[in-house]
C-alpha cells in the first residue's frame, strides 16, 4: 500500500472514521441545525441527498449525539418490504414482541410511544434510512403512525432519509396529507469547490502528515470527477495515492487522480 510511502500511520480515506473526526461539512452543519430544530418542534422531517453525499452519516451524528435521559432513538433501514415487515422492524428496535396482526403491532408500536412521552422530558425519535424505497402504502402508515389525539399533538419525531427521488416522491398527489405534515427538508449537497482542500487535508492529518500531498491540479481534478460527493472523493482520493505511489511520487497529479477514475467507475 502506501502508508510507508507517504510516511501516514494509518489509510487517510478509509469510512471507519469515528465520529468525533469527521470532517465539518458546512452543508453537515445546517443539517445539525436543522435537525435540533426538528427534534425541538417534534414532527416529521425530511433529508434527502445523492448517493454518497453524507445523509446518513450526518442523520447519525445528530441523533448519536443526543443525549439519552432525553431522546431515544430508534433507527431503521429496513425499506424495501410491506407494511408488517417495517412495524416488525421498529417493534424489534423498541425492544416489543412482534404481534401477528398489523393493526395489533401499530396499537403496540404507539402504545410505547404514549408510555415513553409519558416519562419527563423523554422524546421518541424514530429514523427511516434508505426511504426511496418505501411503498406508498408504507408512507401512509408511517404518516398515520404520528397521528395522535386528533392531531392535535406530536408525540414524536420521524425523520425519513433517502435519495433525491424520494421528495419528487413525496410531492406527488397520492402523498398530499404526508408532504403537508413535513416540517422540515433539507438536501445535502455534499464538499463544496473551497472546502475540498480543507477535507483533503484534514483527513491526511488525521493519517499522519501535514504535507501537502495533493497538488492544486490534483484537487480540481477531484472535484470535477466526484461533483463534491465525500464518498467518491475518498474512493478517487485513495486510488490516486496509490498511483502516485507506483509511480515513486511524492504527490499526487492531476494525472494519478485521472488513473484513478477508472477505478471508481
Amino acid at each position: 500500500m502506501y502508508l510507508h510511502h507517504f510516511g501516514l500511520t494509518r489509510l487517510p480515506f478509509t469510512k471507519e472514521l469515528p465520529i468525533e473526526d469527521l470532517f465539518p461539512l458546512a452543508s453537515a452543519r445546517e443539517l445539525e441545525v436543522r435537525l435540533n430544530h426538528l427534534l425541538e418542534m417534534r414532527g416529521i422531517g425530511l433529508v434527502t441527498g445523492d448517493v454518497g453525499s453524507g445523509k446518513t452519516t450526518g442523520t447519525r451524528r445528530v441523533v448519536g449525539a443526543l443525549h439519552t435521559g432525553r431522546h431515544r432513538v430508534f433507527y431503521v433501514c429496513l425499506t424495501t418490504g410491506n407494511v408488517m415487515d417495517l412495524f416488525k422492524s421498529i417493534a424489534w428496535e423498541m425492544g416489543l414482541p412482534t404481534e401477528r396482526s398489523r393493526a395489533a403491532l401499530h396499537h403496540r408500536i404507539k402504545g410505547e410511544v404514549a408510555r415513553l412521552c409519558a416519562e419527563p422530558r423523554l422524546r421518541p425519535v424514530l429514523v427511516v434510512d434508505e426511504a426511496q424505497h418505501l411503498r406508498p402504502d408504507v408512507l401512509e402508515d408511517l404518516r398515520l403512525l404520528t397521528n395522535y389525539e386528533m392531531d392535535s399533538l406530536n408525540r414524536f419525531c420521524l425523520i425519513l432519509v433517502g435519495q433525491a427521488e424520494l421528495r419528487r416522491r413525496l410531492a406527488m398527489a397520492v402523498h398530499e396529507a404526508l408532504n403537508q405534515r413535513i416540517v422540515m427538508r433539507y438536501h445535502l449537497s455534499g464538499l463544496s469547490r473551497e472546502e475540498l482542500p480543507d477535507y483533503l487535508a484534514h483527513h491526511l492529518r488525521l493519517a499522519g502528515t501535514e504535507l501537502p500531498v495533493f497538488e492544486p491540479a490534483a484537487v480540481e481534478a477531484l472535484f470535477g470527477a466526484s461533483s463534491g460527493l465525500p464518498r467518491k472523493v475518498n474512493a478517487l482520493a485513495h486510488h490516486a495515492m496509490l498511483a502516485a505511489a507506483l509511480a515513486k511520487s511524492k504527490t499526487v497529479t492531476a494525472d494519478h487522480v485521472g488513473a484513478a477514475i477508472p477505478e471508481v467507475s
